[in-house]
C-alpha cells in the first residue's frame, strides 16, 4: 500500500499572524459600527460635540486612518517582495499619516477640556502621540538605512501603539462602559497603551526564535 503523499504545512507563525489580523479586522469593523456609526447618521448627537473642532477632526481621522489601514499591508513578506516600490510608498504614507494625525489628535483633546472634557485626558494623548511618533521615526530611520530586522521590530511597536485607538472603544463598548465615568475610559486607555509595546517586543521575540 503506498503511502499518501505528505501535504506541506503552513508555517505556524504564518497562520499566528492571519489569526492576528482577521482579530483586528473584526475589531476595527466593531468599532466602525459601534463608535463611528453617527459619520452617517447626521441626527446623532456627536455631530454636536465635535462641530467646535470638525476641521480639525477631518484631517486628523483622514491621516490617522488612513495609517491604520494600511499598516497591515506592510507586514505581509510576499508584497515586500514582490511590490518592493509600492511597499515604500505605503510605508511613507503611513509615516505622514502618523505625524500628522498624532500632532492632531493632541490639539483636539486639549480643544475638548474647554467642553469639560479632564487634562488629564490630554496628558494621556500626548503621551500616546509620542510613543507613536518615536517608534515611527525610529522604524522610518532604519529603514532608510536599510537594516530590515530593526525597521520591521520598531514598525510593530507602532503599529501596536496605533492599536490603542481600536482596543481602547473595544473593549469599553463590549464591557459596556461607553457610559462609565471618564475615569474608566481613561483607566483603559493607559492600560492598552501600557500592554502594546509589551505585547509587540513579546511578536518581535516570538517571530526572531521562529526563525
Amino acid at each position: 500500500m503506498s503511502a499518501k503523499p505528505a501535504v506541506p504545512e503552513m508555517p505556524r507563525w504564518l497562520r499566528a499572524k492571519d489569526v492576528l489580523f482577521a482579530l483586528i479586522g473584526a475589531m476595527a469593523l466593531y468599532v466602525a459600527f459601534h463608535n463611528e456609526r453617527f459619520l452617517v447618521d447626521s441626527a446623532d448627537p456627536n455631530w454636536k460635540h465635535i462641530e467646535p473642532f470638525k476641521w480639525w477632526l477631518l484631517p486628523h481621522a483622514i491621516a490617522a486612518a488612513c495609517a491604520l489601514v494600511l499598516a497591515p499591508l506592510q507586514f505581509s513578506e510576499r508584497l515586500r517582495r514582490r511590490f518592493t516600490l509600492q511597499h515604500r510608498i505605503i510605508g511613507r504614507i503611513y509615516v505622514a499619516g502618523v505625524f500628522i494625525g498624532a500632532p492632531l489628535g493632541v490639539y483636539i483633546q486639549h480643544y475638548e477640556e474647554r467642553l469639560g472634557i479632564p487634562a488629564s485626558f490630554t496628558v494621556l494623548t500626548v503621551v500616546d502621540a509620542v510613543l507613536w511618533t518615536t517608534c515611527t521615526g525610529i522604524a522610518f530611520w532604519f529603514a532608510l538605512r536599510r537594516r530590515i530586522a530593526q525597521h520591521r521590530q520598531w514598525m510593530t511597536r507602532s503599529f501596536a501603539v496605533a492599536l490603542v485607538f481600536l482596543e481602547g472603544r473595544a473593549i469599553s463598548g463590549l464591557g459596556g462602559w461607553d457610559d462609565a465615568p471618564p475615569e474608566v475610559s481613561e483607566a483603559i486607555i493607559w492600560s492598552c497603551l501600557a500592554m502594546s509595546l509589551l505585547l509587540a517586543d513579546i511578536a518581535n521575540q516570538w517571530r526572531e526564535s521562529r526563525t
